[in-house]
């Protein structure tokens, strides 16, 4: 029996619905507090966002975008909680596909991790949080959440995008229903694994049943933290590739190459772990430390469908194009100056953010 071989960073990537990717280098969600403060879209998002696409990413995906008002976790977060966010939307769709790259925008809740100076009343999570505040959602109230979802990705796909991502990972509240340690609720959304997991289930099903049929619909998953344990983030991502729903996994690892913390899973990198799942027609991205060409296509090599870039995007606007005219492009070395970084497209609030949370990547 031979095998193919692995596909390459040129190669176009068909999904089961919605348009090809014109590569397999796409553009990571990034929080970047550049919207305003009502969640509409601001200039500098825009250029942020369409300068990625003109810099050659195959599908351009925005940060997270909350769906309920409530949901807010940073400044400057992009809204689809209502209509009035539709507009800006629009446009932003429109110049994502302008510069030639598919478009997605990542829905999300920020649950316990809302900011409260930006909010009004309490916190929300699956369960009553001492630490952070957060009061336990009714049952109402999470079948409200669901419904918020599915409206959200209907606006998206009301103001032209291809497809959303749901953010399911990096402790946000739907990682925070996956919680094994901490989502003991007596309801069908807690307690065991597949009520854990119900939530994502009738979120894909609302979608998937009220969009129409070419509208592309991710999920990102993300392993070994917030309760989520390996056994349970490789069974979820074994059922999601499975299930025909998706037409694409997004793993973020922190690290693709990094071994699981657990010590029944170590031995192989993280990635390898996922890429031996059965996946059907559905694609398997991951993230997680790529910043050059060489370990873009070692994904590739290992069995993923493609990449996501994060901090190289943010490093070089056209990482994409880079990568995939020089098989040996690095990323720049960091730390960067606030003026570089504006030359590729941060603004002030962006540089901010980055300056304040990311330790060693600007230099003044």
């Amino acid at each position: 029996m031979t095998t193919s071989p692995a596909p390459t960073l040129h190669d176009a990537l068909t999904l089961t619905r919605g348009p090809a990717w014109a590569n397999r280098i796409e553009l990571a969600p990034l929080t970047n507090w550049q919207s305003n403060d009502d969640g509409t879209l601001a200039e500098d998002e825009y250029r942020w966002l369409t300068m990625r696409a003109q810099g050659g990413f195959g599908m351009t995906m925005t940060c997270a975008a909350h769906v309920q008002a409530n949901g807010q976790g940073f400044p400057g977060q992009l809204g689809v909680w209502s209509d009035q966010h539709l507009p800006g939307l629009k446009r932003l769709a429109e110049g994502i596909h302008a510069a030639g790259s598919v478009s997605s925008l990542q829905i999300q809740h920020s649950g316990m991790r809302a900011d409260k100076a930006l909010i009004s009343g309490t916190p929300v999570a699956p369960w009553d949080d001492a630490e952070t505040g957060a009061r336990a959602l009714s049952t109402g109230e999470v079948e409200q959440l669901v419904e918020d979802f599915v409206v959200a990705a209907l606006r998206a796909e009301q103001a032209g995008f291809h497809g959303v991502e749901l953010h399911g990972a990096h402790g946000y509240l739907l990682c925070q229903f996956l919680d094994a340690d901490h989502n003991h609720r007596t309801d069908r959304y807690g307690g065991s694994f597949d009520n854990r997991c119900r939530v994502l289930w009738e979120i894909i099903d609302g979608i998937r049943r009220r969009a129409q049929p070419g509208f592309q619909l991710g999920l990102r998953l993300s392993p070994e933290r917030f309760g989520v344990t390996m056994a349970e983030s490789l069974a979820l991502a074994q059922t999601m590739l499975s299930s025909g729903q998706l037409d694409y996994l997004d793993m973020s690892l922190w690290d693709v190459f990094r071994e699981p913390n657990e010590e029944a899973y170590k031995g192989r990198p993280l990635i390898a772990h996922f890429a031996a799942l059965r996946r059907g027609a559905t694609r398997l991205g991951v993230a997680g430390k790529i910043m050059d060409a060489a370990t873009a296509q070692a994904c590739l090599d290992h069995g993923a469908d493609f990449v996501l870039i994060g901090r190289g995007a943010m490093l070089h606007h056209d990482f994409a194009r880079r990568a995939l005219a020089d098989a040996g492009f690095k990323s720049v070395e960091r730390p960067v100056t606030r003026a570089y970084l504006q030359g590729e497209g941060l603004g002030p609030r962006f540089l901010e953010y980055v300056a304040t949370t990311w330790p060693r990547f600007v230099a003044d």
